[in-house]
């Protein structure tokens, strides 16, 4: 009897364990002084504030400028108009936090503060005249501090999930001891038990201390305001690198293919010139006052204005939704080229089945009526020269695509952004023609000098087979 009072008694302490270490569904969607299970969100969204506000560093800023914006891909197949380019990171930037400022406006209205609750309307009149009536924009060194403190945030309350995750284990491996109690193996069972509610109170006073430290036991007031000023400076120091308001007029031109009939056999010198950029037509940068009240009398805001910057004009891969097809086929051509011996024929046929209608069209142009053999070792160290130089500038471009594309994906949108890599660095707005242009240059040459590989393979298996038979035939006699 005395055995199963004390077990009795194990379990309402379990069960008075469970219930202050689990959240109360019924109240989540009241109003709630403590963040709670909603700190692994918040966490989230503070990692993206802080990855957001180190790209925008002096040092990522000049590297913006003076090496990304000037990456030979993106100059020969989207354009060499660096102010366009500037914009569409500029936009993009913009773009990026406006998604993180709408996850904090439903975090806000939980927030006591009516300025809070206000958020929304607050950031975008900021947005559109820079009027701060809160006060909440802060200095260079102020937000930096802030970001150090989001930063120690972010990894405490990571290590309370984690040692919630690890009470959950101990809590199930108690609870099936119980179940499985024995009377004949009393005196074993208790023991056991009492060492395994000993790891139990243990890991939950674990865990109350570390929700002390985290962002588990703020309130929605104290976490909130971290964030809108947070927001509030970024979108200032955005304003402030790129200039504040802008307006771009961007008429896009039709880019003809200029094909030499030697290309269908020699590999093209001239194919990619810098001579027509993609982009034509001034790029205005609004600066001063006046141009600013005419830009904030318009009906359209910031965000409205560099939603449409980023909308991939006519005649562009992400207009066409090839920027991602096309990355992908470029980096399995990529591995061909590198290691044409290996290629066999059906990878051979899978690489021509993923082309579209429009290249395997031009390969067919540029190969009608050739006839030429392989057999030319100068001529194939002048195409694996010229593939190379090709691969240099477009694979970069079709890397970031990928990049780019598994950080925005559905299955990564909780996850820490861990690149710096822009839509302009990718094959968004690469140019489709000139971007075909280049893929089918790559086909013929890799053509060439696959085909060279196995002539020349053969040659050597018959001249090793030939060597084979007249030592064979010189032993005889």
């Amino acid at each position: 009897m005395a055995l199963e009072t004390w077990l009795l008694k194990v379990k309402k302490s379990i069960s008075n364990t469970l219930h202050s270490t689990k959240p109360n569904t019924k109240n989540m969607v009241k109003k709630s002084s403590k963040v709670g299970v909603l700190a692994l969100e918040i966490t989230t969204l503070m990692s993206k504030l802080i990855h957001l506000w180190q790209s925008l560093s002096d040092k990522n800023i000049t590297h913006l400028k003076t090496e990304s914006v000037l990456l030979e891909g993106v100059h020969k197949i989207v354009s060499s108009d660096e102010f366009y380019l500037l914009s569409l990171a500029c936009a993009e930037m913009v773009e990026n936090l406006n998604f993180l400022a709408k996850s904090l406006s439903q975090l806000s209205k939980r927030c006591e503060d009516l300025n809070l609750q206000s958020f929304d309307r607050l950031f975008y009149e900021f947005s559109k005249t820079g009027r701060d009536p809160c006060n909440w924009i802060m200095s260079c060194k102020d937000m930096e501090a802030k970001i150090k403190k989001m930063d120690k945030y972010v990894k405490t309350t990571a290590t309370v999930f984690r040692e919630l995750e690890e009470l959950s284990v101990v809590e199930t491996v108690v609870k099936k001891s119980l179940k499985s109690y024995k009377e004949h193996q009393a005196s074993i069972k208790q023991l056991k038990i009492i060492d395994q509610q000993q790891k139990l109170a243990w890991q939950r006073q674990e865990v109350k201390y570390k929700k002390e430290k985290s962002l588990w036991n703020r309130s929605f007031d104290t976490v909130a305001i971290l964030l809108a000023r947070s927001v509030f400076t970024i979108l200032a120091r955005i304003k402030l690198v790129f200039g504040t308001g802008h307006a771009y007029t961007i008429p896009i031109t039709s880019l003809p293919r200029s094909l030499s009939a030697s290309a269908a056999v020699y590999p093209s010198e001239n194919h990619f010139d810098n001579s027509v950029s993609m982009v034509s037509g001034p790029l205005i940068m609004i600066k001063n006052s006046k141009q600013q009240e005419e830009l904030q009398a318009t009906s359209q805001g910031l965000f409205e204005m560099n939603s449409k910057i980023l909308e991939p004009p006519t005649g562009t891969l992400g207009a066409a939704a090839l920027a991602l097809h096309y990355s992908n086929l470029i980096i399995v051509m990529e591995k061909m080229i590198k290691s044409p011996q290996l290629v066999g024929f059906d990878a051979r046929d899978d690489l021509y089945a993923m082309l579209p209608q429009s290249i395997r069209w031009s390969l067919r142009g540029r190969l009608k009526g050739v006839g030429f053999t392989t057999t030319d070792p100068g001529l194939a160290g002048e195409w694996r020269d010229a593939l190379g130089k090709i691969l240099g500038w477009l694979s970069p471009l079709a890397h970031n695509m990928l990049k780019w594309q598994s950080e925005r994906s559905l299955e990564q949108q909780t996850m820490t952004t861990k690149t710096n890599v822009l839509l302009l660095q990718t094959l968004y707005f690469a140019n489709q023609e000139k971007t075909e242009d280049a893929i089918t240059e790559l086909l013929v040459g890799l053509n060439y000098i696959w085909r060279f590989e196995r002539e020349m393979n053969a040659k050597a298996l018959v001249q090793c087979n030939i060597n084979g038979f007249l030592t064979l035939h010189n032993g005889a006699s």
